[in-house]
């Protein structure tokens, strides 16, 4: 019995990077990875960002950060300061938004908000609208 030809895998990466070019799929792309319980994948997502637009040496230039520093920062068991994040996201056209949560209901019916519990904030990455 023949399987015929099967046409050989895409490689998923290269198309990723591809879309992540585009601010607004990047933006997409980071908040999705931001709502994860794991912060190495919004580590790994930036870094993905980050190859997007021209790899670890040229965000470094345009941040002032160190190469090597910003390579141990975008790895999974990196622990950024929130300041060089927001260099990051600055020289890829980005910026973090700080938005409530949406009310998921609860038990018979009622939310956080209609509790009197206030919403805890959710992280969002935004396109950042001045160069």
């Amino acid at each position: 019995m023949s399987k015929g030809h099967v046409p050989a895998a895409v490689p998923a990466k290269p198309y990723v990077l591809e879309r992540l070019r585009d601010p607004r799929t990047a933006a997409v792309y980071l908040s999705a990875a931001a709502g994860e319980d794991d912060p190495g994948a919004f580590l790994h997502a930036l870094r993905n960002v980050t190859e997007a637009l021209g790899g670890i040496s040229r965000i470094a230039t345009r941040t002032g950060l160190n190469r090597q520093q910003l390579y141990r920062t975008l790895s999974r068991e990196g622990n950024p300061e929130l300041r060089s994040l927001t260099k990051i996201l600055n020289a890829s056209g980005l910026q973090f938004i700080v938005a409530p949560k949406p009310a998921r209901s609860r038990q018979r019916g009622q939310t956080r908000l209609n509790r009197g519990i206030p919403s805890t904030g959710k992280i969002r990455v935004g396109v950042n609208k001045t160069p």
